[in-house]
């Protein structure tokens, strides 16, 4: 499909800064059927069923931005996949200044050297030490706000806290599973007081989901691929709520694309533990889900893509100019939509 069905105009002004707060304050977006109702994330507990069981992802979110030098040269890395124990794939800026065997320094005693440029561009990079990764990170590395955010605001302390949900618990991810943002105790309490389970996976979020899609036709565009797990306990309770009659919703896109990844043709989701590049476009047949709570995407980007083969095409555009014309709050800290096709 030509890239440009994708395209919407989104004015500036409705690019989040902040979550909400409290986060279960933010407004929602329900598309449920053929309706279209402006609702509270707080209403989610109205807004399922009973039986119903809503998919976290509990990636943590690390510090992956890296500035350094290697010389004189500035050197500026944002990890997005891991490759080994001490190696890590990243993105660079100044990428043309660096060689095979270079190292770099991190600064607070955090050393790397660039091994093997890809295809894309990235680097593999080496850290030195005995040290675990992520405590080289905590000392030298920044938290990865998007660029939609980063290029409008520093990196403020709060963010520390802000950009990670509830449920992280497996370091990894370079980018929050946003759609996770808006969860409290709170929240958490009332839906399973209305009869709604929850589950979790793990995808390690990549830097790859911020980039743009180049290509004049989605077949053309590549996908970077991210690791996974679904544990087969989990995969066997979210069988079981579906043969009751529940609905299996994913909280993310991310969790969305690793249920799709692990779900089998007739529909029983497996055990999973691998990476995953599953690009969804319309015309794709969900196996796995019943639903998704997401925010909103950018334009022209594989997420839009992937809403739009949930919900179609042109309802997506006609809701996303609803929710520009009501002021909604769009991207990583803004407000929540809930798709039900």
């Amino acid at each position: 499909m030509n890239v440009d069905l994708f395209d919407f105009a989104l004015p500036p002004e409705r690019i989040a800064l902040h979550p909400a707060a409290p986060r279960d304050t933010a407004r929602m977006l329900v598309l449920d059927g053929e309706a279209t109702l402006d609702r509270s994330v707080g209403d989610l507990p109205q807004a399922l069923r009973a039986g119903d069981c809503l998919v976290f992802n509990d990636t943590r979110v690390i510090p992956a931005q890296l500035e350094g030098r290697r010389g004189e040269a500035r050197i500026a890395a944002t990890l997005h996949k891991r490759e080994g124990p001490r190696r890590w794939r990243a993105f660079v800026k100044g990428a043309k200044r660096l060689r095979d065997g270079d190292r770099i320094d991190f600064g607070a005693g955090v050393e790397a050297t660039s091994t093997a440029r890809g295809e894309d561009g990235s680097w593999l990079l080496d850290f030195a030490g005995d040290e675990p990764v992520e405590l080289l990170l905590e000392r030298a590395g920044r938290m990865p706000l998007p660029p939609y955010i980063a290029a409008k605001r520093g990196i403020e302390a709060r963010d520390a806290e802000d950009y990670q949900t509830m449920f992280a618990a497996d370091p990894g991810a370079v980018a929050a599973p946003t759609a996770a943002l808006h969860f409290t105790p709170r929240l958490l309490d009332a839906l399973t007081a209305a009869e709604i389970g929850h589950e979790t996976l793990t995808l390690h979020v990549g830097a790859g989901t911020f980039l743009p899609v180049k290509a004049e036709d989605t077949a053309d565009h590549k996908m970077h691929a991210e690791w996974g797990r679904i544990d087969a306990a989990v995969a066997d309770r979210l069988n079981a709520v579906r043969a009751k009659g529940g609905r299996v919703i994913a909280v993310g896109t991310t969790s969305l694309r690793l249920l799709e990844s692990a779900c089998r043709e007739d529909g029983v989701i497996a055990p999973f533990a691998g990476d995953t590049a599953i690009f969804i476009t319309p015309g794709y047949r969900f196996r796995a889900i019943d639903g998704l709570m997401t925010n909103f995407h950018l334009p022209r980007s594989t997420l839009f893509m992937l809403v739009s083969a949930l919900m179609g095409r042109e309802r997506m555009q006609a809701a996303y100019a609803h929710a520009i014309a009501q002021g909604y709050r769009f991207y990583s800290y803004g407000d929540a939509s809930l798709l039900i096709p």
